[in-house]
């Protein structure tokens, strides 16, 4: 895909956090399963909901938003993110240390979720597609209290 505008940079910004969510969809039960801790256990599951939920706002940003067309592309960045995550689960018997490990995964991928989420919102205001800075914002809410409900069970986890 050739960039040359904004509205390039923001389709494309656009179409790699879709296919983010996409592969989040898809690890979050590996993660879920791979966890010991029930509170562990059930913010993935819940995470996953929320992915799902996201994943709808991304087609209704797009609906709302006749300029914008998301392209079949795949996110490096998660996927590399994504098989981090594996490894912990490969290689680290099940039980708090495999936990703190998933942790530590799962808040690189919402790091990586709010950096991507603020941008998009940011152009999205710049560009004028109000709509599409709203359900980007919600998005970026939920991605910071995730992030936020991953650190108070790592803090809690012994």
């Amino acid at each position: 895909m050739s960039i040359k505008t904004l509205e390039d940079l923001f389709i494309h910004d656009l179409s790699d956090v879709y296919s983010a969510e996409k592969q989040i969809s898809r690890a979050l039960p590996k993660m879920a399963r791979a966890a010991s801790d029930e509170k562990l256990i059930e913010a993935f599951k819940t995470h996953l909901e929320e992915t799902q939920g996201q994943i709808e706002r991304l087609d209704q940003l797009v609906e709302a938003t006749p300029e914008v067309r998301i392209k079949r592309m795949k996110c490096h960045a998660l996927e590399g993110l994504v098989e981090e995550a594996q490894e912990i689960i490969d290689s680290v018997e099940k039980g708090v240390v495999r936990d703190a490990g998933l942790i530590g995964a799962a808040q690189k991928v919402e790091h990586y979720e709010i950096a991507t989420y603020g941008t998009l919102r940011a152009m999205a205001i710049k560009l004028g597609y109000k709509e599409a800075a709203r359900l980007l914002e919600e998005t970026l809410n939920e991605e910071k209290a995730t992030d936020e409900k991953l650190t108070l069970i790592a803090e809690q986890t012994q």
